[in-house]
């Protein structure tokens, strides 16, 4: 168990769920359900089950440290990876790889972003066991695949390789397809959502990265000997701005040949819009889902409501609409068009000169 390492990404800023998400507390830091626990606390709480305390990592913007440090009272400051700008998963990734090795030549890995929901989760520390397993024993990167229920265009998809036992040999990895090619993959019930969660073992993500990523590998090659010392810091924030903006999905898994996917039923979810959420909440008998506040609702359906806790909506004769209010933001947008909540957060920069983001 010692040689399993956990590397939690939990540096974006989670605009798609503005006015709640701020950049000095997005969404990874809020606690969306009622529970007491936020994003990262859930997911940190979830993967201590099958890695040690010491072994997690959370890597993220240099400004959330005290955040992060708050909320994980458990880690330690070395824990806390701290980019000084945002370039992606790539170079996220590639940072906690150096890192880790500078403590151990042998590791099994798991990279997960800090803002998933996984309802089953009994099934899910299951599977991260049978994945930790394989990866040991195999020169494989592996991913865990979600059916679809819907053609969702925000997601990466896989296609398996017929006759292969799962894991699956992954045969085709389309990152974030047209809603065109959403629908066809949805429909043919060949494909997988890539959950965005990755297992690798320290020597077959390195060279991954050595042959696929070489001017990204270089750059970090550079601190050999930096990592885990009092001089690291320095040295990332060095090469941090000439690193290529590029996600792992992209830049390594698309183009490997080496790629397995686990198929699973774990109630996941990616949290990454008002309609994600929507989908997963319980509902009234209008198809109404409230998630903090209280409301009084005449003539309404299918809206999500999510309001500061002590306030109360009352809404008339609205339909398919996201009401959301949180400090001094009040955000009322069809739930449908929600894709334009970032020209929204655009267009308030601009107005306000970053006041209200």
């Amino acid at each position: 168990m010692n040689q399993n390492y956990c590397v939690i990404m939990a540096g974006g800023v989670g605009s798609r769920f503005w006015p709640f998400s701020r950049t000095n507390r997005p969404k990874q830091f809020l606690d969306f359900f009622g529970t007491g626990r936020s994003l990262l606390q859930m997911t940190y709480e979830r993967f201590r089950k099958v890695v040690p305390a010491e072994n997690i990592l959370i890597v993220s913007n240099v400004i959330y440290k005290d955040t992060i440090l708050e909320q994980l009272p458990e880690i330690r400051d070395k824990q806390v990876l701290l980019e000084p700008y945002r370039r992606n998963t790539a170079p996220c990734i590639a940072y906690a790889i150096n890192r880790i090795k500078a403590m151990t030549k042998q590791a099994n890995i798991i990279v997960a972003p800090s803002d998933h929901l996984i309802l089953k989760e009994n099934d899910f520390i299951d599977i991260l066991k049978k994945g930790l397993d394989f990866v040991e024993k195999n020169d494989s990167l592996l991913t865990i695949g979600v059916q679809p229920s819907r053609p969702e265009t925000g997601y990466g998809y896989i296609q398996v390789e017929e006759g292969t036992e799962n894991p699956h040999k992954v045969k085709t990895f389309t990152e974030k397809p047209n809603a065109e090619l959403a629908q066809v993959f949805f429909e043919t019930g060949e494909f997988y959502w890539n959950s965005g969660i990755f297992l690798w073992n320290l020597k077959t993500i390195d060279h991954a990265f050595e042959s696929l990523l070489p001017d990204v590998a270089s750059k970090f090659n550079m601190g050999n000997g930096l990592y885990n010392t009092a001089k690291e810091q320095e040295f990332i924030n060095e090469i941090y701005p000439t690193c290529m903006n590029i996600s792992i999905d992209y830049g390594i898994l698309e183009q490997a040949e080496n790629v397995h996917v686990l198929c699973a039923d774990i109630g996941w979810t990616d949290l990454g819009t008002w309609g994600s959420l929507y989908e997963m909440s319980n509902k009234d008998e209008h198809e109404n889902v409230t998630l903090k506040g209280k409301t009084l609702l005449y003539d309404s359906s299918e809206n999500i409501i999510a309001l500061s806790p002590d306030k109360l909506a009352v809404i008339e004769g609205l339909s398919g609409y996201l009401v959301a209010e949180s400090d001094n933001v009040l955000l009322i947008c069809k739930k449908d068009d929600e894709a334009r909540i970032r020209q929204f957060v655009n267009d308030a920069v601009v107005s306000f000169d970053g006041e209200f983001i």
